[in-house]
């Protein structure tokens, strides 16, 4: 059933608009200050990163979206590819299904497979962190694909309005406090497209994580997902609660801000609703070191790993344009450099308090 349903969600994801329908990721507020004499060469901008004990060209990740199902084993192998040309990471789904189906392990595997170079991260649900086995469920993914480092994602809201999804959450933090002590890999969090505030990070700060993914809204809406999921169903009750709840959550700008605020010195990465690389250089102007890129690129995954290669190469490419564009030549400066918001981001950080990094 599990597998059915991942092969669902991803098929969904591709056919159907679940973005935000109302809700931005607000990076529109965030305005950069031109630089009209750089003092530059293009070649001067570099944007290597280190993350896990891996280099990557670019602090770019591919988020999490699937594996678990057959027939996603070939979108995770362009992925995988797409990811290793350009010398970026990636954060595979779920392994859930394969931990509860060793036949699924195949679709997940493939992404090491294509290069033992590749920064792989393995991805668990912190509904497992509540199994009384959770450290070898931990230590079973992240031998599945010898990942680098372990996510672990939160995604209350997909499990409320999912057809028997997990509505169990108390006792996650100590766990993950367990799991992190416990793997000789490091261990991040990421939630799926509803945000990360700096409540929730603060928590997860106590647990030594090793970086926090805010997914924030403002890309794919996993309420979305599973309103059309429990259409297809039949269950017109969670179909109409997930409805109502399609942009729950924080918008992505917010999200990071939430997070930078803390100065927790946790890395950041950036992700829901990023489209280009001007997306890109303001996550990291507002304090992410890395950034994640999921649906934009799934048509050109199930395509060809040549056309996701494309589609990201671009990105960087715009990335690397507006980092020389604001007289930066490298990912700690971009983080420093001065900015404007306004709209609804610069309401939100007044309201809340957040000490916004304002740059030079």
């Amino acid at each position: 059933m599990i597998s059915d349903r991942k092969l669902s969600h991803l098929e969904i994801c591709r056919d159907r608009n679940v973005g935000s329908r109302g809700k931005p990721t607000h990076l529109a507020d965030v305005e950069l200050i031109h630089c009209a004499m750089p003092e530059l060469n293009i070649d001067d901008v570099k944007l290597s990163a280190n993350l896990f004990g891996k280099s990557l060209r670019a602090p770019v990740l591919i988020s999490a979206m699937t594996g678990g199902h057959p027939a996603t084993k070939k979108v995770n192998e362009n992925l995988a590819k797409a990811a290793d040309e350009l010398g970026l990471g990636i954060c595979i789904g779920s392994q859930r299904a394969a931990i509860e189906d060793s036949r699924m392990e195949d679709s997940f595997r493939i992404v090491r497979e294509v290069s033992d170079k590749l920064l792989v991260i393995g991805n668990i649900g912190a509904a497992q962190l509540l199994d009384d086995n959770a450290v070898n469920i931990a230590e079973r993914s992240l031998a599945m694909v010898d990942a680098d480092a372990l996510a672990v994602h939160l995604n209350p809201l997909q499990e409320l309005v999912q057809p028997e999804g997990d509505t169990r959450y108390k006792g996650i933090l100590k766990n993950l406090k367990k799991i992190v002590k416990s793997l000789k890999k490091p261990v991040m969090v990421k939630e799926t497209g509803c945000g990360i505030s700096r409540e929730v990070a603060r928590s997860l700060a106590s647990t030594s994580i090793a970086a926090i993914d805010i997914s924030g809204v403002g890309g794919t809406s996993w309420a979305a997902v599973e309103h059309y999921n429990a259409q297809l169903r039949g269950d017109k009750f969670k179909s109409e609660v997930a409805d109502t709840m399609w942009d729950w959550g924080i918008p992505t700008a917010m999200a990071v801000c939430e997070v930078a605020s803390l100065g927790c010195g946790i890395p950041i990465i950036a992700s829901g609703g990023i489209n280009n690389g001007l997306d890109m250089a303001k996550c990291i102007a507002l304090g992410a070191s890395y950034v994640g890129v999921a649906r934009p690129i799934l048509l050109q995954a199930f395509e060809s790993h040549i056309a996701v290669s494309s589609k990201l190469e671009r990105m960087v490419h715009e990335l690397i344009i507006s980092t020389l564009l604001t007289g930066c030549k490298s990912v700690e400066e971009l983080q420093r450099v001065p900015k404007v918001i306004g709209g609804d981001l610069l309401n939100w950080v007044n309201q809340r308090g957040l000490a916004v990094v304002k740059g030079a």
